[in-house]
């Protein structure tokens, strides 16, 4: 018993602190679109996609090895949030066009097909 214990012990003693982790779901950001008037229009969809993407991008970052990276990520992100107007005002770029280019240009691209060999 004593022996177990001890073991248990040692595992969570090398085990890496929980906060060393990048904790994206302290982000808040689902709370504050729920919270948030402003983010729940529809001129400020765009807004919105793009939070999301960089809290995404937050959560590749920190299981790629990079905790300090999305850390700095998920502050922006908190700041972002916390002052919706302010953001609003400094994307300034709300181009359905440009929108759906960037959208077109996150799916993958597939080359020619060669024919099959028979």
């Amino acid at each position: 018993m004593r022996r177990s214990l001890a073991c248990a012990l040692l595992l969570l003693a090398l085990a890496p602190s929980a906060q060393a982790a990048c904790a994206v779901e302290d982000s808040g950001l689902e709370p504050a679109i729920a919270e948030k008037k402003e983010l729940q229009e529809a001129k400020n969809a765009q807004i919105v996609r793009d939070l999301r993407t960089l809290r995404d991008a937050a959560i590749v970052l920190d299981s790629y090895g990079f905790p300090k990276e999305c850390k700095e990520l998920v502050a922006i992100l908190k700041e972002l949030t916390a002052k919706p107007d302010a953001t609003i005002k400094r994307s300034g770029d709300t181009d359905e066009e440009k929108a759906e280019e960037i959208q077109e240009s996150r799916e993958p691209k597939v080359g020619p097909k060669e024919p099959r060999a028979r």
